[in-house]
């Protein structure tokens, strides 16, 4: 059953109410049985992700060496908690077990990028990153429409 609703929440992002259901009748289970087992394990989600993904290590390395601070960090900046979204579906917050960098402790994988050694300080330049590059994208964008 997991591997199947991780290939599902692969192709599709989340595990919707739909989708929990087929799957359910394909393995001739109910759909209460399928979402109880989603549910159990934080790796699936159930509404959409954001535009960036923030996973905060949680594994032993990461929480002695701060980890909790990093993570508080972003809930802060962010408004929201581990397994939520931000209204206007830019960034998405969770908590994760290791994720194998534990040398690099306290760790965050954003976007698929892990950065290591992470400091409270690096949660604000992370989004001042992200600004910087929605200008630029922005930039490019008029560039193009202009020159077209």
């Amino acid at each position: 059953l997991i591997p199947i609703l991780q290939a599902v929440q692969g192709r599709f992002k989340i595990l919707s109410p739909g989708a929990i259901r087929e799957v359910a009748k394909y393995l001739d289970l109910s759909s209460s049985e399928v979402y109880g087992l989603a549910t159990f394990y934080n790796q699936f989600r159930f509404h959409p992700p954001g535009k960036h993904e923030i996973k905060v290590c949680m594994g032993t390395a990461c929480h002695v060496a701060g980890g909790d601070i990093i993570l508080e960090n972003f809930e802060r900046k962010l408004n929201i908690k581990p397994g939520e979204t931000t209204p206007d579906r830019e960034y998405s917050l969770e908590r994760v077990a290791c994720v194998g960098c534990c040398a690099l402790a306290p760790v965050a994988v954003v976007d698929d990028h892990v950065i290591g050694y992470m400091q409270p300080s690096k949660v604000e330049g992370l989004f001042v990153q992200f600004e910087v590059q929605r200008e630029k994208e922005k930039r490019e964008k008029q560039a193009k429409e202009s020159a077209g």
